[in-house]
Order: C-alpha cells, then structure tokens, then sequence
C-alpha cells in the first residue's frame, strides 16, 4: 500500500516530476526548517488545548462570531503529529492518505471546522492580494480541502468553511526587549473538498507507474535545475572552442 502525505498530492499538483523523484527515487528539493514558525504553531496549539480542556470558546471565537469550542477527542495529538496524523486508506486503489492538522473547532451542531496556524511578518496583512497573487495561499487553501476530505472519510460531520489563525510579526516596532509581538487575523475560507479524492487517486496511478513526466514550467526546482544545465553545458562548450 502506497503512503503518502497531503505535501506528495501538492506536489503532484505543482509538478508531476518533482513528485515521482520524491516518492520513487528519495529525491527532495532542499529545504530548511522553520523553526520559529514552528514554536508559533505550538504555542498556538498549546493555549487552543487550554479551552479544550474546560470546553469553552477560545476569545477569539468570541470576536469573530463563531460558535463553537475546540474540539475535544481522544485521538487530537495523533491527528497533530507530523509522522501520523489523520489517516485514510483505500483497499481499492491501494493507498494510505494523511496529514497532520494544526487544530480542530466543533459548532454547536456538531460539525468540525478544520484549521490551520500560519505566520508571517508583514508590513500590512491583506490575505485577499495575497490570494490573489501568490500561489503558495492557493495550496494553503488546499491544504485545507484535503483535511476536510480525511475527516469525511472518517466519518465526521465537516462544516464546509475552514480557517487560517494567521500571525503576523511586528518588525517596525521602537523596541525588541526580547520580545516579538504579533498581529492576529482570522481568516474564513468557504472550501470544497470535491476536487480531492481524484487527484488522490491520480497521484497515486502516477507513483505506480513507469511514467516520468517532463519538467514543469511552473516549478522553480525544474527551472532552476534547466537553467544550471545550460549554463554548465555553455561554459563546456567555450571552452572546448578555446
């Protein structure tokens, strides 16, 4: 059985290539971890699980309007692990789909509303020209989508809207004292998770087969790969000419 995370569908859906040398072939992109991003999530979940606890609305559900408490189950740090998550498998198609989701809210006519922390240091926050203009908030929203879908298929009542908990860094503030202070800003995305089950199953036709897709023009990885191949393929040539 095939295992393979919400970050291989997004792969798939930005670059075939990048996902087949992923899965196939162990080869990764560089990247590096964001460790300050990561202490936000944290201490993001760790005052969430504080309301979860004694089941009342987080204050900043109090401020938005949203009726609804953290929600509380057994299963919330297996859900939040990164090696585990919320998992669902298909006999059919031969595999095994999860990822790990920041936090989960229930409404008081017991869907689930699916959320994601996110941060970010911003002179001025406005998610919609971000949306708009950057696809890496096109594949948050996405992101999204694909937990809504885990959940259905496990058998809970979703509620269609999701949300960002978005924290945004004061970098112009006078004064440090050790100290960085945030903006935050609640972000409703109105999400269908219909597109996710298809993509799924392609996905994972495609790390089953012996296709090896052509580079994307949209991928930086491949762009930048066929930019240093050229590049190193026209300083041989001069010099051969020499």
């Amino acid at each position: 059985m095939i295992k393979l995370s919400r970050s291989t569908v997004e792969k798939y859906l930005n670059c075939p290539r990048c996902c087949v040398l992923d899965k196939n072939y162990k080869i990764k992109p560089p990247s590096l971890p964001f460790t300050l991003n990561i202490a936000v999530d944290n201490l993001c979940k760790n005052e969430f699980d504080y309301y979860r606890e004694i089941q009342e609305p987080h204050p900043i559900f109090i401020q938005h309007g949203i009726d609804a408490v953290p929600f509380k189950h057994k299963d919330m740090d297996i859900w939040r692990s990164n090696f585990k998550g919320i998992r669902y498998q298909s006999n059919k198609y031969n595999f095994d789909f999860g990822g790990a989701v920041d936090d989960v809210w229930q409404k008081k006519n017991g869907e689930l509303i699916i959320v994601d922390v996110k941060s970010t240091s911003k002179n001025h926050f406005d998610w919609k020209k971000t949306f708009e203009k950057y696809d890496y908030a096109k594949a948050y929203k996405r992101q999204l989508e694909m937990y809504q879908w885990l959940f259905r298929m496990n058998n809970f009542k979703v509620a269609d809207e999701a949300y960002l908990v978005y924290f945004n860094g004061k970098k112009n503030e006078k004064f440090f004292n050790n100290k960085l202070e945030f903006e935050t800003h609640l972000v409703k995305l109105n999400c269908s998770a219909n597109w996710v089950e298809e993509k799924v199953i392609e996905t994972v036709k495609l790390i089953q087969s012996n296709h090896f897709p052509k580079p994307s023009s949209g991928c930086e990885y491949c762009n930048y790969l066929k930019k240093r191949w050229l590049l190193q393929k026209n300083i041989e040539l001069g010099k051969k000419e020499k």
